[in-house]
């Protein structure tokens, strides 16, 4: 049965946005420009998503925080390129930071992929558990990268969605599926069952979806939405696999040249943005389910669910060692209950 439903699209950010923007505003002074700082920060976020209303309310609230002495520059909707060019262009000082998926932070710190370890994080309530738990050992890992972890973002619940119906795994052995450039755990659960993934830039997928060159496509709905995909595609899975992670991300040298003060402000403005981010995404990955209800046909899963199990703890296993090692695998496991 189809669900109905009364939307306002992107109503709930601007109220967000409001939200943000309604702190205590520091007395007015004058910015001296070439003392003031800007952080540059890449996303492959569109504007006018959600991520982007909280991001600009961010900056809003950050520069009134520090009288215009500090504020952050994002550059949206991949213009700055892929992931693994944020990367690169941190290394090289052409950006300051980013918000990036498992598949940036997986080039920065590859342990914290073991997030995004198939079947290890089911639910948000077991992912909320886990990083609760464990936070502190994850910004251990991002400082001696290099990098200071701003927050954490999700981006929605992971869902296959395809040209064609996806009910078991071995359906993917006949189809086209997409796996990230540099992504090592969507491309190992494919390995396991047999299929190929073809890899692409995410920027690359909507026109590859267009030409045929692939037909199905790990994701959320609140992705699938904002990037448009859904109006290449014709089914989804009904059951969510896991949840999809990112988070934002600074060069720790960036971050240590800032005054104690600055340094207070990006921190507890970040943290701000982050949990609002959270819940929003959360609700908008809901409401972007609604919209694939209309537009699209759901596909029960749940009479193969032993197998997608069995797939995803045979590829779980496999990325233990090589990916993350298995005693932080263990210490998820653990965390999330």
């Amino acid at each position: 049965m189809k669900r109905r439903t009364t939307r306002k699209p992107w109503m709930s950010f601007l109220l967000l946005a409001v939200m943000l923007a309604l702190v205590p505003s520091m007395t007015p002074q004058a910015v001296d420009a070439q003392s003031a700082t800007e952080l540059r920060i890449a996303t492959v976020a569109p504007e006018g998503s959600p991520w982007m209303r909280v991001f600009r309310a961010w900056d809003t609230e950050l520069r009134e925080k520090t009288g215009g002495q500090l504020g952050l520059r994002f550059y949206a909707g991949g213009s700055q390129g892929q992931e693994q060019d944020y990367i690169d262009k941190m290394g090289s000082g052409q950006l300051d930071g980013a918000a990036v998926t498992s598949t940036g932070l997986g080039q920065v710190v590859k342990p914290v992929l073991v997030l995004s370890a198939p079947g290890a994080i089911e639910n948000y309530e077991q992912l909320d558990r886990v990083r609760r738990r464990m936070n502190g050992r994850f910004e251990q890992q991002f400082n001696r990268s290099g990098y200071t972890l701003l927050g954490w973002g999700d981006v929605g619940q992971s869902r296959i969605f395809s040209k064609h119906e996806i009910a078991r795994p071995s359906d993917l052995r006949s189809r086209r599926p997409w796996a990230p450039s540099t992504d090592e755990v969507f491309s190992e659960v494919l390995s396991v069952i047999g299929a190929n993934p073809r890899r692409l830039g995410i920027t690359e997928v909507y026109p590859s979806l267009q030409t045929g060159m692939i037909d199905t496509v790990p994701g959320s709905a609140i992705a699938a939405v904002s990037l448009q995909w859904y109006t290449k595609l014709r089914y989804y899975s009904q059951q969510a696999s896991g949840v999809l992670i990112g988070a934002t991300i600074l060069k720790k040298s960036k971050f240590d040249a800032l005054s104690s003060e600055q340094q207070e402000a990006l921190m507890e403005t970040s943290q701000r943005a982050h949990r609002l981010l959270q819940r929003a995404i959360r609700r908008e990955d809901e409401r972007s389910l609604r919209v694939l209800d209309r537009r699209l046909t759901a596909v029960d899963n749940a009479a193969h669910e032993a197998e997608w199990r069995q797939v995803a703890e045979t590829a779980r296993n496999n990325l233990a060692g090589r990916v993350y090692p298995r005693a932080l695998l263990d210490a998820v496991m653990r965390a999330r209950n």
